[in-house]
């Protein structure tokens, strides 16, 4: 799928599934958009949500100067619905603001997904001030448990594929790499298991439809449906290892106040090997 095909299936997702991201991780044991928004907590300055969807990080940040930037009108209506604004409908890769005028980026489960991700990631380091700071949630690889992997393995199977097809599947475990390949220092790099609650067909149907999966048709997904939901039963949680790193835009002011301390000390050193001995 080329990148247009994928921005429009994104699109289409989204328009006839809005907040489906928000709705499926309430159901984890503990709270995704709570630990990608900590980090943004002490900030002072403009945080801009990055693909917010239908806002989900906007009550985790009750004193930030938040805004929500999402190309889903959608999703931006179920956002404002529930008074969590300002928002702005914009493509990630065009961001409408200024150079070094935004504090913070989060970016919760998006750069998995958007694109062109290279053009995105330009644009958050422009936009972002010295020292600015982006938090990424991102899935993670699943590690070496045979029930998550067994799990995942049957809710993959039930709609035939073997992966997720994200375009950018770099960007989730390598995600470090990504961020300093285009300039930012990172600052920490998390992994963190959470557990989805399976317990009744609503919450396998909700897990399902949560999927990216272009090309999957409606029988196959229901047929996929009818599967899992026989595979819910009380008790039943299914692993969901979620990476989250911490990276910041270097204090680029301080960086040219060393060089400056050094060609002055440079300076200072060859005149003083130019002054005659009295």
């Amino acid at each position: 799928m080329d990148e247009q095909e994928w921005r429009r299936f994104l699109a289409e997702f989204h328009h006839a599934r809005p907040a489906i991201t928000e709705r499926l991780l309430e159901r984890a044991d503990a709270a995704p958009y709570a630990w990608v928004a900590a980090p943004l907590r002490p900030v002072s300055g403009v945080v801009v949500d990055l693909a917010c969807g239908s806002g989900p990080t906007r009550p985790e940040l009750p004193g930030a100067r938040w805004v929500g930037l999402d190309s889903s009108a959608k999703e931006l209506l179920y956002a404002a619905a529930r008074r969590r604004g300002p928002l702005i409908r914009a493509d990630a890769a065009a961001l409408p603001f200024g150079r070094d005028t935004v504090a913070a980026v989060c970016a919760a489960m998006s750069l998995q997904v958007v694109t062109p991700l290279d053009a995105v990631l330009r644009e958050v380091h422009r936009v972002l001030r010295p020292g600015g700071v982006i938090a990424t949630l991102t899935p993670a690889r699943l590690g070496t448990s045979p029930a998550g992997l067994w799990g995942w393995l049957r809710v993959l199977r039930s709609v035939g594929v073997l992966r997720l097809p994200w375009p950018n599947p770099h960007a989730c475990d390598k995600a470090p790499d990504v961020l300093r390949a285009h300039g930012f220092a990172v600052v920490s790099d998390e992994r963190r298991v959470f557990h989805l609650d399976l317990s009744t067909p609503e919450a396998t149907r909700l897990l399902l439809h949560s999927l990216y999966l272009p090309g999957v048709d409606a029988d196959r997904l229901a047929a996929a449906d009818a599967a899992l939901a026989s595979w819910a039963r009380t008790g039943r949680t299914l692993p969901l290892p979620l990476r989250r790193v911490v990276a910041r835009i270097p204090e680029r002011l301080e960086a040219a106040g060393s060089e400056d301390q050094e060609e002055t000390a440079r300076g200072t050193s060859e005149a003083g090997e130019e002054r005659p001995a009295a």
